[in-house]
């Protein structure tokens, strides 16, 4: 996720050691871990299993009234009895969990290492739990940076390390969804999940037949959403990822013009998304970086050359981007 950094006035020593967590914060980054852990196998349940769901009674005004609340609580019910029932169940939303916590965290603590390497104070993760039932059981994870970044260089690095340490991971993940795609079925389901390059590529070199028909297994979906994730942070917008890469590189004024650039494409998708798809998820995007795009992004005080080095990592994320980043994600039929 994006991380926010503040400004710092050149006339003073930006230079600072990072804070050591306390104990206080080591309970709570680690109880929202937790949390996040069993909200997560929660959303791997609803990819093997397929409950039978009581009807609310509509008799009554007041069911009308309580009849989207009664729903999710008696779908919550009908898929923890189900999954009770059937312990294999569980083990797929422990592998999803486990899978797809893996990739944030590896970006997360990417970020935070390279902050610990600078000397610049940061948190611990926050992982967000998501209501059951609700996306895929987390709303992501971020870490809140709480010194200035001091130069142009730190701010390339901690920038670009968390979502290349993701990518590393989501790498490994998405090999094994892809070798344990299931055979197309007869009736296929609404929602498609349409394969990013990434996937594509390593179909062709994995010898893998990628069909929208066929049933999702919980190591694809994790690297699924963990790819989008990565995407979504690497645009060049605001304080997002990407943003404070492109500003590092480019500059303050080209940081705002190809953050400009980026939203106005990104809204032009959203429209074609959801006349070509039926989607309506690039509007969220759109909402998202919209914000991001009044969000001002501070200079660090020195910005010395980034150098050759930093220049080929730059590119190595612009191809991680490319793969990770698919205009249409979702098609609903």
């Amino acid at each position: 996720m994006a991380e926010s950094i503040r400004e710092v006035t050149p006339r003073f020593n930006v230079q600072r050691r990072a804070g050591v967590p306390t104990a206080r914060e080591w309970r709570l980054h680690t109880a929202l871990f937790l949390l996040t852990v069993l909200t997560t196998i929660f959303a791997g349940l609803l990819l093997g299993a397929n409950p039978p769901i009581r009807e609310p009674a509509l008799s009554t005004p007041l069911d009308y009234l309580l009849y989207i609340p009664l729903s999710y609580i008696f779908s919550v019910q009908a898929y923890l009895k189900f999954a009770l029932t059937n312990p294999e169940i569980i083990i797929n939303g422990a592998a999803f969990s486990a899978a797809l916590l893996a990739i944030l965290f590896s970006h997360e603590m990417g970020h935070y290492l390279a902050c610990r390497h600078y000397g610049v104070d940061a948190t611990l993760p926050y992982f967000l739990p998501a209501p059951p039932l609700f996306l895929a059981g987390t709303f992501g994870a971020f870490i809140k940076i709480r010194s200035p970044i001091p130069t142009r260089r730190a701010l390339f690095d901690i920038g670009l390390a968390g979502p290349l340490a993701g990518f590393v991971v989501a790498l490994p993940i998405s090999v094994i969804g892809l070798l344990a795609l299931a055979p197309p079925t007869a009736h296929g389901s609404e929602i498609f999940f349409n394969d990013p390059l990434l996937f594509r590529v390593l179909a062709r070199l994995l010898d893998v037949r990628l069909d929208p028909n066929s049933p999702t297994n919980p190591y694809y979906m994790a690297a699924w959403i963990g790819l989008l994730v990565t995407s979504l942070n690497l645009m060049p917008v605001g304080q997002l990822d990407g943003g404070h890469g492109t500003f590092a590189v480019f500059g303050q004024r080209a940081h705002k013009i190809i953050g400009r650039v980026a939203f106005g494409t990104i809204a032009l998708l959203a429209v074609l998304g959801f006349w070509w798809h039926g989607s309506p998820s690039g509007f969220l995007y759109t909402v998202l970086l919209g914000i991001m795009l009044r969000v001002r992004h501070p200079q660090p005080p020195v910005m010395e050359p980034l150098g050759t080095k930093r220049i080929v990592i730059g590119l190595l994320t612009l191809l991680v981007f490319a793969l990770s980043f698919w205009p249409f994600p979702i098609t609903i039929s």
